[in-house]
């Protein structure tokens, strides 16, 4: 079993940036993703950003330019600083990781961005 804890989310308004930090209690792999998705009210859970080994990144359309996803394999933690923040970017963002082919989830962190 992996659990992964999720800081950083908070309220700002919009143009402002905010990091969230995740840390796993056992190491992931590299070559097992780690990331971010979000759900938004509404709306279903949606990738946001995933990280595979130290070069390969993904990121939604949405977020492409503004957010950065980055990991420290020294510190068992995935990093999204998110700069430029829109108001539809709120919602609650969840840590994830695939370990060996299983999923696992955050309990998630809410983040609120005001117009």
């Amino acid at each position: 079993q992996v659990q992964l804890v999720e800081s950083g989310g908070g309220s700002v308004q919009a143009g402002g940036s905010l990091r969230l930090s995740c840390v796993a209690f056992q190491s992931i792999p590299s070559h097992n993703p780690m990331g971010w998705y979000r759900q938004s009210p509404g709306k279903e859970r949606e990738l946001v950003a995933t990280m595979t080994g130290v070069v390969s990144m993904n990121y939604a359309d949405s977020v492409k330019g503004r957010f950065t996803i980055s990991r420290d394999q020294t510190k068992k933690a995935v990093y999204l600083q998110m700069n430029s923040l829109k108001p539809e970017d709120t919602g609650v963002y969840y840590c994830y990781a695939n370990y060996w082919g299983t999923e696992y989830w955050g309990q998630g962190t809410q983040v609120t961005v005001s117009s």
